[in-house]
């Protein structure tokens, strides 16, 4: 004797319904957040290139000379003692800075003078070199002796134009 079962049929409707539009939608956005990802890293790695902690010395500028005429880059050196020379009315700052090798940079800097300016021991400035051979800064970075700890005190100021 053969039993006969009566097992439940799976409806047409549902067999014939096809999967393909879900694939697309999830492929469709997994491809909108790789692009996003992506420009995410080439912006992040822009930034760092222009934005990067590496800095030249005076020497390096003077060597490199007409090459780095208009660039955005990074000047190290210690601050040249009574070098300073500060316009109130204009708001400019114009003193110069050198390295180990006695190389010296002019530098001129439009906006506040840094209160502390007079202790700096020595500065990393952000900005370009002119045709002249001096360097307009944007950006200052003073670091001066603290008076209760032996590790320098770091001050940052930004040009105003």
């Amino acid at each position: 004797m053969t039993q006969e079962i009566n097992a439940p049929t799976i409806p047409a409707h549902l067999g014939a319904r096809g999967r393909g539009g879900y694939n697309v939608r999830f492929l469709a956005g997994g491809a909108l957040l790789l692009a996003f990802v992506t420009f995410l890293i080439v912006q992040m790695v822009q930034a760092t290139r222009t934005t990067g902690a590496y800095y030249m010395t005076t020497s390096e500028v003077h060597a490199a000379g007409p090459d780095l005429v208009g660039q955005r880059i990074r000047v190290s050196g210690e601050v040249v003692e009574g070098s300073e020379e500060w316009n109130a009315q204009a708001i400019t700052l114009k003193f110069a800075i050198s390295d180990e090798s006695g190389d010296i940079l002019p530098i001129t800097f439009y906006g506040p003078r840094p209160d502390n300016f007079q202790r700096a021991a020595s500065a990393i400035i952000e900005g370009e070199l002119l045709p002249d051979g001096s360097f307009q800064a944007n950006n200052l970075l003073l670091k001066c002796p603290s008076r209760y700890d032996e590790e320098p005190e770091e001050i940052f100021v930004q040009a105003q134009r």
